[in-house]
């Protein structure tokens, strides 16, 4: 079970990830350099860097499911 303070949710609409806000400058609908295509990487054991791009600020994806992203630190 994905530890819920570290998780954040994402949807893929058209083809791009998005989330509703951003965790940290709380800016609506951000656009995630990550495609859906590097989920299953993820989900498979590979981290990957996730910089957001309305803030710059960055978190470490360390692993995924159909709903959220785990990240290596609190974002609740």
């Amino acid at each position: 079970m994905i530890p819920f303070e570290k998780a954040w949710p994402y949807d893929i609409i058209m083809g791009d990830l998005y989330v509703s806000s951003c965790p940290f400058c709380s800016a609506e609908n951000v656009l995630l350099p990550v495609k859906p295509a590097e989920i299953p990487d993820i989900q498979g054991g590979m981290k990957r860097l996730l910089v957001f791009p309305c803030c710059r600020n960055k978190v470490t994806i360390i692993d995924a499911d159909r709903d959220y992203l785990l990240t290596d630190r609190v974002l609740r």
